[in-house]
């Protein structure tokens, strides 16, 4: 049997480690370049990526009808607004278990370029909220000819 060194002040690291965790886990902090984390209720997740005709948004919204959506944009930042309502046709007494968020929710993303909020098409299917935002058009460089006398 080999003797090991106590050390009185490892657990109290292991503990403050533990405590940490718990904090980060229960009350996220927003971190730069992302949304505000305190204006919602819950965050809806999302898929972000790029397409030859722009970059596809997918947010996943079950439980949320159309009407409760908005998407918009300004100075930039596209954001997505909405509530997922509570159903208030089973009493509170009734409940085993309460998991599901409910209430608003809000996700914005900046954007590198400049984009037109008529181009933007959004569309919501079987829970899915999709917004396409295109590609803007190319700044073409100019040609002057110049007559040299």
């Amino acid at each position: 049997m080999s003797l090991v060194r106590w050390d009185p002040f490892r657990n109290m690291a292991t503990l403050q480690d533990r405590i940490n965790r718990l904090f980060e886990d229960a009350f996220p902090r927003a971190t730069e370049g992302d949304e505000e984390l305190s204006a919602s209720a819950w965050h809806p997740l999302v898929d972000i990526f790029e397409t030859e005709q722009g970059v596809s948004i997918l947010v996943d919204l079950p439980g949320v009808s159309k009407e409760d959506v908005s998407v918009e944009v300004k100075e930039n930042v596209l954001t997505i607004r909405g509530e997922r309502k509570f159903d208030q046709t089973v009493a509170d007494d009734r409940y085993y278990r309460r998991e599901r968020a409910f209430g608003t929710f809000q996700r914005s993303f900046a954007t590198h370029t400049v984009i037109s909020p008529g181009e933007i098409k959004a569309t919501f299917k079987n829970g899915v909220l999709k917004v396409e935002v295109p590609k803007p058009q190319e700044i073409k460089p100019k040609h002057v000819s110049v007559n040299i006398e």
